[in-house]
Parts: C-alpha cells; sequence; structure tokens
C-alpha cells in the first residue's frame, strides 16, 4: 500500500508542480506569469496576474508538497480549486473528454486527490515521518468542500471585476 501511495503521491504531485512551474517560470515550454496572466484575463478571471500568481503557486508548491505526502488535505484542497476553476472557465463547456478540451483530466486528477486527503500520504511520507495523522473522511470531504468552494469563489470573483474594469486598475472596454 505505501508504494502505491507513493506513486500517487509522485505522478499528481509532480503533474501539477510541473505546470506551476509552466505558470511561474516559464518552464517547460510554459506562458510564465506574463501568459498566463493575459490567458487568464481573456477567459474572464481578472485580475489576470493575481489569478495566475495564485494558480501558478497553488500548483507548483501544492503539487511539491503532495509528492512529498505532507499535511495532505492541505495542497489537495488548494488544487482541487484550480481544478475547479479550470472546469468552470474553461472546460466545461467541452464536454467530458479531454480529446475536446473537456474536463476529463481535471476531474480524475480532483479525484486524486480526494482520495489522498481521505487515506492519507501512507508510510513512505513526511506526514507520517512527522507523526502527522490527517486523514479519514472528514478530511477528505473538508478538502473537496474548501476546493469546490475555493474555485467557485476564484471564479466569482474573476467575472465580478470583469464588469468593473477601472474599479480593479483595468481600462474599460472600447
Amino acid at each position: 500500500m505505501d508504494l502505491a501511495l507513493l506513486v500517487l503521491r509522485l505522478v499528481v504531485g509532480l503533474t501539477f508542480a510541473a505546470h506551476g512551474a509552466q505558470k511561474l517560470f516559464g518552464a517547460f515550454g510554459g506562458p510564465g506569469i506574463a501568459g498566463t496572466a493575459g490567458f487568464f484575463e481573456q477567459i474572464g478571471l481578472r485580475p489576470g496576474k493575481l489569478h495566475a500568481w495564485a494558480a501558478g503557486i497553488a500548483e507548483f508548491f501544492g503539487g511539491l508538497a503532495i509528492a512529498l505526502g505532507i499535511v495532505t488535505p492541505v495542497p489537495a484542497a488548494a488544487l482541487i480549486a484550480v481544478m475547479t476553476a479550470a472546469v468552470i472557465t474553461v472546460h466545461l463547456k467541452n464536454g467530458f473528454f479531454v480529446t475536446n478540451q473537456g474536463y476529463e483530466f481535471n476531474l480524475a486528477l480532483a479525484a486524486a486527490l480526494f482520495a489522498l486527503a481521505g487515506i492519507g500520504a501512507g508510510g513512505w511520507s513526511l506526514d507520517n515521518a512527522l507523526g502527522i495523522d490527517m486523514t479519514g473522511t472528514g478530511w477528505a470531504l473538508g478538502a473537496l468542500g474548501v476546493g469546490l468552494i475555493g474555485g467557485i469563489v476564484a471564479v466569482m470573483s474573476g467575472r465580478i471585476a470583469s464588469r468593473h474594469p477601472r474599479e480593479h486598475g483595468h481600462p474599460s472596454p472600447a
């Protein structure tokens, strides 16, 4: 079981960390903060730079925390929030399958995070080494609830900011 959880944590965590590195540093052919901010502005997540930093930090550091297995439900909640925002703003309208830019991959990652929040990071983790026991149904449901609410609030705040561009440092549309 510990080996299986380690592999799951490494794959899911490092996948998120790589995506965060694309956003934050332009690594792996990513757009960096400026490019991510521009994209977020286009999809209504304003201010784009704030949302880009928030998503990049959550993905990079949350992914590393998942990979290391440290306070697992906390980064799980942050990453579920990022997936929720991505589904709402980009993928939902495209249906389920990732071949059509759908939400299939986001859902699979969120489900893995939910499972890790409930099962725990396993014996080969920093949680175990430090005696941190944040496992069980309550932690899993908490991570899911906080993640869903966080993602919805991020999207709503971005859309509200889009309706009032001058108040948020953006010029009015011409």
